[in-house]
């Protein structure tokens, strides 16, 4: 059995040292600045002068740094980091409100990109990913649904299906981290698009931008009383809401494929998914 080291890397000690500096003293001190400012534009989901002011300015000075994008392995665009060295990175952005955000680290839009990195078209990577990567947009990843056990990923149901060049879904999700934020544009969404296919084979996942007709948030869901204004996990309705074909990702009942390798840790292609188990 081969020893697994777990230790701070040699390369990872400066950097980290740099983000935790960063974190302890420009970060931490503009967080409760930050946080007071929700709600005062009239909206808790609207940004405020100042909050704009603050967060456009750290994500500045760590840009100016290159302290930008760490989470993104086995690709040009990345940090070329490994999921250990990252770990002690996000423990330290952890530490701040907005950490993550200032370090273009913030889920879900960590996921949200590796996917487009992986398994999106050039298209695709042309449109999101480039402004996501830039940090000058959000995204949010939509799965979970209020009608069935989404713990169990094979229930979930939005409809998904095909018309000429177009998909048509029909559906609710909730639980959309990020769909509060009025910076979000991108819903990569999880659907259903059979029901004949085997188990693992009947869902698929689409990119639905915000603005699509036929869109509609309901509420922002609470936790212990808190909505976490203005990222918001969202309660979502779908209702005869059309994309264009070529927003599908990789192919029809290729979404738990897309799933494993948006949750997998280890470097793996960018065009070859990670089977499910039972596949």
């Amino acid at each position: 059995m081969t020893d697994m080291n777990l230790g701070m890397t040699e390369r990872l000690k400066p950097l980290r040292e740099q983000v935790a500096q960063m974190v302890r003293d420009e970060i931490m001190p503009l967080d409760e600045e930050f946080l007071a400012e929700v709600g005062k534009a009239g909206d808790r989901f609207t940004y405020t002068p100042r909050q704009t002011e603050i967060l456009a300015g750290l994500k500045a000075k760590a840009r100016e740094r290159g302290l930008w994008n760490f989470w993104l392995t086995d690709s040009e665009r990345g940090f070329g980091l490994s999921t250990v060295e990252y770990a002690y990175l996000a423990e330290e952005m952890g530490k701040a409100h907005l950490g993550a955000e200032t370090f273009n680290c913030s889920a879900p839009d960590t996921g949200n990109m590796e996917v487009l990195e992986r398994y999106g078209t050039a298209e695709h990577k042309e449109k999101w990913l480039k402004p996501l990567l830039d940090g000058k947009i959000r995204s949010a990843f939509l799965m979970t649904e209020p009608d069935v056990a989404s713990s169990d990923a094979t229930n979930i149901s939005m409809s998904c299906v095909r018309d000429g060049d177009e998909y048509v879904l029909n559906g609710e999700k909730w639980w959309s981290s990020g769909a509060g934020d009025p910076r979000c544009q991108i819903y990569i969404t999880m659907v259903k698009t059979s029901n004949d296919a085997p188990k693992h084979a009947q869902h698929s996942m689409v990119l639905v931008p915000a603005d699509t007709k036929g869109v509609e948030k309901l509420r922002a869901m609470q936790v212990y009383g808190h909505d976490d204004a203005p990222h918001g996990h969202l309660h979502i309705r779908f209702t005869d809401v059309r994309v264009p074909a070529s927003n599908l990702l990789l192919g029809e009942g290729r979404g738990f494929e897309i799933s494993q390798g948006r949750l997998g840790p280890a470097p793996q292609g960018r065009e070859q998914a990670r089977p499910w188990p039972g596949c």
